[in-house]
C-alpha cells in the first residue's frame, strides 16, 4: 500500500503536518477497520488482517514525515547560518 508515501506527500505539499496527522489517529484506526469490514469476507480475522497493516503503514507515514520535516528544518537553518546575519 502507498499509505506512507501519500502521507509524506501531504506533508511535503504543506497540506497537513505530522502533528495534525497524529491527532487523527483514532479516526484512522476506526476508518481502517471500517474499510476492512467492507473489503473482506464477514469475519473478524480477515478484517483485522487488513486493518492492522493499514494502520501500521499510517504510523510509518507519520514517522517518515516527522523525519522529513526535521531534515528540512535543519537544512533551512544551515542555509541561514551560511548566509550570515541578514542585513537590515
Amino acid at each position: 500500500m502507498e499509505v506512507p508515501i501519500a502521507t509524506l506527500l501531504l506533508v511535503w505539499a504543506g497540506l497537513t503536518t505530522p502533528e495534525t496527522l497524529g491527532k487523527a489517529r483514532p479516526y484512522v484506526f476506526l476508518g481502517a477497520f471500517v474499510v476492512g469490514m467492507l473489503l473482506t469476507p464477514p469475519d473478524v480475522i480477515s478484517q483485522t488482517l487488513l486493518a492492522v497493516p493499514v494502520y501500521l503503514l499510517y504510523e510509518a507515514g507519520i514517522i517518515l514525515s516527522r523525519v522529513f520535516t526535521k531534515k528540512a528544518k535543519k537544512a533551512e537553518k544551515d542555509t541561514e547560518e551560511e548566509a550570515g546575519p541578514s542585513e537590515k
